[in-house]
């Protein structure tokens, strides 16, 4: 792509500028040598993986900005994946169409991005040799990966299990003298949070269990029309301790502590996933008797408490109903959303729950393709269409007060599993242990352009698109604290899109957007 270099009529101008093109063209250059490129695999209509094994894997380096230029990473359907261009700001329009950068206006800050280690994740992960499975966590979690800096960690056993578990499924054990953790957690997911953590050490975990023990609820069943007997509020609350306990013991500290994966499963009378209902002033009762003042007592006095962790329809009327209870607004700090269900619920909700509490922080904890039962077949290798739907609801949930994003099961087989209630769903990085590969889906790249580039800490500043009617480009920006700014655009449409970047502190970035294309551009500010 060529930029103009403006000349002033004076020769040091000129003799700069050469030497600045220069400067971006070697930088160009040692960034592509320097970066593995995607090896691709294709599995019809268009649909492409990129593929990893023991020995080589795709990666996106450091590359440092020069003032005055910009990195523009790209990818797109018809197969380029982070694609890196350098180029030369400009002090001159040349489309119709801007997008206008306002540093002055700030919005939230950065929580972070990641994905959950369940179950299936680590076992589809430890089915892959040492070396693979190396590049598979620096894939997530390396400085040339994702960065992924935020792990969800289930409390025993989930839908994406290979049976159903709890710490402690023996009867009315109500001094938990049989509590253990299992040996899922030992196998496969202590080991390799623990990795991850080596990886990238400002990791954070956030832990929710889906259900108490069965014994502990009203219907005395894993799932269902059950909730937690009040009897058994402490109980339960010192069993969640234990967990944190165990777990610390192992050098894995919970950053984050939820009321509770989707309660509202258990008003769902076909419901199969593991859980447990709460009602509103149920739970705020538990944290604000139990749950609140047991955590702040204890030695994981530190670790936050997030509520809902449920579908987007759940705002603001259950924040509502649960801060009514003033001590339990005290003891929260965050609100999870999960993403399932967000076109049903327009995103203004988010606005309204955010204006309600504007100190809690919003979250999305967790999101997938494939979960609906018309969603066939569940695992659809390289297919752009889930990887537009990620790209779409990320930008939504950020342009609407969202801290982060945080996806389920890290890997999955090519089924979608294993699952012990065959729910099987997609993930963005598929294992293929037959052949000792792990393929790199569309969904993965959709992710990376956002978690890549924006660190924890970055802020959301304002960004103005010049489109009063139907705009094919969708975008969002921010504020690093390496003082870079951040700008991912998504091009929807099916041809090519001119825009420019206009930040009157710095300058014009004049773009011709590729079809179908994720666009991630970073700048200095």
């Amino acid at each position: 792509m060529l930029y103009e270099i403006e000349c002033h009529d004076c020769h040091q101008s000129v003799v700069e500028n050469i030497i600045m093109m220069l400067v971006l063209c070697f930088l160009a250059l040692f960034s592509l040598a320097a970066a593995n490129e995607c090896i691709p695999r294709y599995f019809g209509d268009g649909s492409i993986v990129c593929v990893c094994n023991s020995t080589y894997c795709d990666s996106t380096p450091e590359t440092n900005v020069a003032p005055r230029s910009f990195l523009w990473y790209s990818s797109t359907k018809s197969g380029r994946r982070m694609d890196l261009t350098v180029g030369k700001m400009s002090n001159t329009s040349t489309s119709s169409r801007t997008i206008t950068i306002d540093h002055k206006l700030q919005y939230q800050e950065i929580k972070g991005f990641g994905g959950a280690f369940t179950d299936s994740a680590g076992i589809n992960i430890r089915n892959l040799s040492e070396t693979t499975q190396e590049n598979l966590f620096n894939t997530y979690f390396g400085e040339d990966g994702s960065r992924y800096n935020i792990g969800r960690v289930p409390i025993g056993g989930t839908d994406f299990s290979t049976r159903f578990y709890t710490y402690d499924d023996i009867n009315k054990d109500t001094l938990l003298r049989n509590f253990s953790l299992a040996s899922e957690d030992m196998d496969f997911k202590i080991p390799l949070m623990q990795r991850a953590l080596r990886i990238n050490p400002e990791m954070q975990f956030l832990a929710a269990a889906w259900t108490a023990p069965a014994w502990m609820k009203t219907n005395d069943y894993y799932t269902g029309f059950g909730f937690l007997k009040k009897e058994y509020y402490q109980v339960y609350t010192d069993y969640i301790l234990k967990f944190m306990d165990n777990y610390k013991k192992e050098g894995l500290e919970m950053w984050a502590l939820s009321t509770g994966n989707e309660p509202s499963n258990a008003y769902y009378p076909i419901n199969r996933i593991n859980a447990m209902g709460w009602t509103s002033s149920g739970l705020g009762n538990w944290v604000a008797n139990n749950l609140g003042p047991s955590l702040a007592n204890s030695q994981h006095n530190q670790t936050l408490i997030i509520t809902v962790d449920d579908q987007r329809y759940a705002l603001p009327w259950s924040v509502d109903l649960i801060f009514k209870n003033n001590l339990a607004e005290k003891y929260i700090s965050g609100i999870g959303i999960h993403w399932y269900w967000d076109s049903l619920v327009p995103a203004k909700v988010l606005d309204i729950t955010h204006n309600h509490f504007p100190d809690k922080f919003l979250l999305i904890t967790e999101s997938c393709e494939g979960s609906f039962p018309w969603q066939n077949p569940k695992v659809r290798l390289g297919n752009w269409d889930r990887a537009e739907s990620y790209v779409t609801q990320i930008i939504e949930n950020l342009q609407h007060w969202s801290t982060g994003w945080i996806d389920w099961n890290l890997a999955l087989d090519k089924t979608g599993g294993p699952t012990w209630i065959n729910n099987n769903v997609d993930s963005p990085i598929i294992v293929n242990p037959e052949t000792d590969e792990f393929f790199k889906q569309p969904m993965y790249y959709a992710l990376h352009h956002f978690s890549r580039f924006l660190p924890r800490g970055s802020v959301r500043i304002a960004s103005k698109d010049s489109s009063i009617m139907f705009h094919p480009l969708l975008s969002v920006a921010f504020q690093t604290p390496k003082n870079e700014t951040v700008v991912v655009i998504y091009n929807r449409s099916g041809s090519f899109k001119e825009v420019d970047l206009v930040d009157s502190k710095n300058g014009i970035i004049n773009l011709q957007l590729a079809p179908l294309s994720i666009n991630t551009v970073v700048y200095s500010s």
